[in-house]
């Protein structure tokens, strides 16, 4: 009777061929394992122990042989302990042996899996696509990064469009666009507010006689001045070349508008300094606010500061009027007298 005698079986080739399998008895015993799966796990964790206790296995129900991991299918495995990586694997008998080899592949998970063992290209097989598969990960990372950097300077470069369209750009205030937008937001909301409006007396003086550049320094510095009598809630607007429309956010106190607009006056009055000169001029202003109307528009309540504007100057200039519904009508406009609603000289 001859006696069988159990072949040995050098695993080493194999598993440097393919240095993400193991190799396993027929009971399922885990015999030895390839360099890049014991970077998952270190080899006294897995040498010994049955496959199906280092991994949840799962086929397609068309596994062959009577090992307890099936054979020549394709399977899934998790581990079951700690980092629960992911792998597809195929496992195949080496014919006389009485052993089995079980070779693994991360699949998708392989982002995941490099990082989170750290591995590098020479973990993997040479003929194994995982490399490819990175480098066209990380070609992508690279061009969605650069398409949101992109996308980011697209959107910046709108906004800075934007910001310029509703910018006067001499001054720096918003400008009529930007005006009429907030005042349908405000009106829309129904948001109490106040509009002023105010026009330069004696602008066009400094202008003729001085000059346009003259003319700009001085506008820059009523748009100082303005700014610093409004919030940051309110808006300030250059609606023509010496009108400028301010709009007082939740702000309609008639005493203290008139005492705003006094004070206007009074620091538009300083001489502004200009080469070797200074520049003269001063403001008249007409206030009106949304508590005069039932429900208010921004034509309504443009034409009414424009009446109280008026009144301003027929009283003089450097005045500020406030609109009474009583009192401002067309009138104003038709008799104010020659060289002051007419001439803002």
């Amino acid at each position: 009777m001859s006696v069988v005698r159990p072949v040995t079986f050098d695993a080493a080739p194999f598993l440097s061929f393919m240095p993400m399998s193991l190799v396993f008895a027929d009971s399922g015993v885990i015999l030895s394992i390839g360099p890049t799966l014991a970077k998952l796990r270190p080899a006294e964790e897995l040498i010994g122990k049955d496959v199906t206790e280092v991994f949840s296995v799962r086929d397609n129900g068309r596994g062959q042989g009577n090992c307890p991991v099936p054979l020549d299918t394709k399977l899934y495995l998790k581990f079951r302990t700690g980092v629960t990586t992911r792998l597809k694997g195929m496992a195949a008998s080496i014919p006389g042996t009485g052993v089995n080899i079980l070779n693994l592949s991360f699949g998708i998970s392989i982002v995941d899996a490099v990082a989170d063992y750290r591995l590098t290209a020479g973990d993997f097989a040479h003929t194994d696509l995982a490399i490819e598969m990175l480098y066209l990960v990380e070609a992508k990372s690279a061009v969605m990064e650069e398409t949101k950097q992109l996308n980011a300077r697209l959107q910046g470069a709108k906004v800075a469009a934007e910001e310029q369209a509703f910018t006067d750009t001499l001054t720096g205030l918003k400008n009529r666009r930007a005006m009429d937008h907030v005042l349908k937001r405000m009106l829309r909301t129904r948001v109490p507010f106040a509009l002023m409006h105010l026009d330069l007396d004696y602008f066009k003086s400094v202008n003729d006689t001085l000059g346009h550049a003259a003319g700009d320094t001085v506008l820059q510095e009523v748009a100082r001045i303005l700014l610093a009598e409004t919030r940051s809630d309110d808006l300030v607007a250059r609606v023509g070349g010496d009108e400028f429309i301010l709009i007082y956010n939740r702000f309609t106190d008639h005493t203290r508008l008139m005492q705003t607009a006094k004070r206007i006056i009074s620091r538009l009055e300083v001489p502004v300094p200009y080469l070797d000169t200074f520049c003269k001029i001063s403001g008249s202003i007409g206030i009106t606010t949304t508590d005069y109307y039932k429900a208010p528009t921004a034509d309504g309540m443009i034409h009414d500061a424009d009446l109280a504007l008026y009144s301003s100057k027929y009283e003089g200039r450097a005045q500020a009027t406030l609109f009474d519904p009583a009192e401002h009508h067309d009138t104003h406009v038709e008799a104010a007298p020659q060289g002051t609603s007419q001439d803002k000289r």
